[in-house]
């Protein structure tokens, strides 16, 4: 397989990789309410469920994988993880109770902690800084993609067979996915991998270039300013956005008296659609006129997050749901275009040994603040707003989060103002 062929074929599988990483996350969404009813369960319930059970392992669990492929066979740290998480997946269908489920879901969060830092790693090896934002946004077309699988067919799945049943079968795929993934992608660290790289650049392998240790990597990172400022938007941004994201479905179930069949064919409309869109315009853009101007790339992002929040806002002040999915396809589009353009910009701020770590650390706060805290705090408002809101309850919850977007445009803005600073720093260790 010729270089570039290898190159497209490798985003394409490692998207599709992510997509299922994804799904049981959007699907889980989908189905709260079909568990909340099943096990009796509280929102403030199906908010630890969602979140904190999920995010605390994913996260703690990302820094030693991580650290794993940042020193070696990353083609197998995906292959294996993506094999862990597909089986406690379909798993989740046969927990007879809350505890049994919370449990589960950590092993689910245990195994998806290895797809995202490796791949990234990976792609940043074989694309160079031009080429990243484009490169990333492909790759992270995987996320509407899930939204499509997740939605669509948990929606449909839970209507015709039930909510445990859907788990099983949105389970199944990865272990195929996991087999080719072992089977075909190559680790360019090896010298008998190497083989359609090699002519591009000598290849070392781990032990001729051992990785940074851990405390060095703590402080490479933490002395870059950018970094920081880019770790804690996108901290901030999953707080928010992952809060907001997973209560979603629930809302308009409950706001608007729809079904999950209903409910999951529109948001894979919107989230497919509109993420396809948003994700491929942000990497053209940031790659055909910001090329090299991570500098222009990030006041850009800033803007778009600014734009998000207002629009965020509409959604829960829409007077139906028509309305309320209009302005959700406008959110839906200007988010996904930051994606490709701020990993990479990630990717080129950090030394090539330490961008699994890197990924991983960003993920560490993201996930535990974020995936984790941010379900549990809207599910909270919305038990906390009951006795007033009633049925709205999580109408306002959801409201009251929205313009958390703004603070994570503020980090954006700030890490543009010092990146150029940054790059050329890293330009003159290397």
């Amino acid at each position: 397989m010729k270089d570039d062929s290898y190159k497209n074929y490798l985003l394409a599988v490692l998207a599709v990789i992510l997509a299922f990483n994804f799904v049981d996350r959007l699907a889980l969404g989908l189905l709260l309410q079909s568990i909340k009813v099943d096990l009796a369960l509280s929102d403030t319930q199906l908010g630890v469920l969602s979140g904190i059970a999920f995010a605390l392992f994913y996260s703690v669990m990302g820094i030693p994988i991580a650290r794993w492929a940042d020193r070696g066979n990353r083609v197998t740290i995906i292959a294996l993880t993506a094999f862990v998480w597909s089986v406690a997946v379909a798993l989740c269908g046969a927990a007879p109770g809350f505890v049994q489920l919370l449990l589960i879901r950590v092993g689910v969060g245990v195994g998806e902690a290895g797809c995202i830092p490796p791949a990234h790693s990976l792609i940043a090896d074989h694309f160079p800084r031009a080429e990243r934002p484009r490169a990333f946004a492909r790759y992270m077309l995987g996320g509407p993609l899930s939204d499509v699988i997740g939605y669509f067919l948990a929606g449909w799945l839970n209507q015709i067979y039930g909510w445990r049943e859907t788990f099983v079968f949105l389970g199944l795929p990865g272990l195929g996915l996991a087999l080719l993934a072992w089977a075909t992608l190559r680790e360019p660290r090896l010298r008998e991998s190497a083989v359609g790289l090699a002519a591009a650049r000598v290849v070392r392998t781990p032990a001729e270039s051992p990785a940074a240790s851990l405390k060095d990597v703590y402080g490479a990172l933490h002395s870059n300013r950018s970094f920081r400022h880019l770790l804690l938007c996108f901290a901030i941004a999953s707080f928010f956005g992952v809060g907001i994201a997973q209560w979603k479905p629930a809302f308009f179930m409950r706001s608007y008296q729809l079904d999950t069949s209903v409910v999951g064919s529109w948001f894979a409309g919107i989230y497919g659609v509109g993420g396809l869109l948003g994700t491929y315009i942000g990497g053209t853009l940031a790659s055909r006129y910001a090329v090299d101007n991570e500098r222009l790339q990030l006041r850009a992002m800033a803007i778009a997050y600014v734009s998000f929040a207002l629009i965020s806002i509409c959604i829960y002040l829409a007077p139906n749901q028509y309305v309320a999915f209009g302005f959700l396809t406008l959110a839906t589009i200007g988010y996904y275009m930051t994606y490709g353009p701020f990993f990479a910009t990630i990717q080129t701020l950090v030394p090539e040994r330490m961008r699994a770590t890197a990924i991983a650390l960003i993920f560490l706060f993201a996930n535990f603040v974020g995936m984790g805290l941010g379900p549990l705090a809207a599910g909270a408002l919305s038990d906390l707003f009951r006795p007033w809101a009633g049925d709205e309850s999580l109408r306002y919850a959801l409201l009251t989060l929205s313009p958390g977007y703004l603070w994570g445009a503020w980090h954006l803005w700030r890490a543009s103002r010092t990146v150029t600073h940054d790059l050329n720093a890293l330009r003159l260790m290397s």
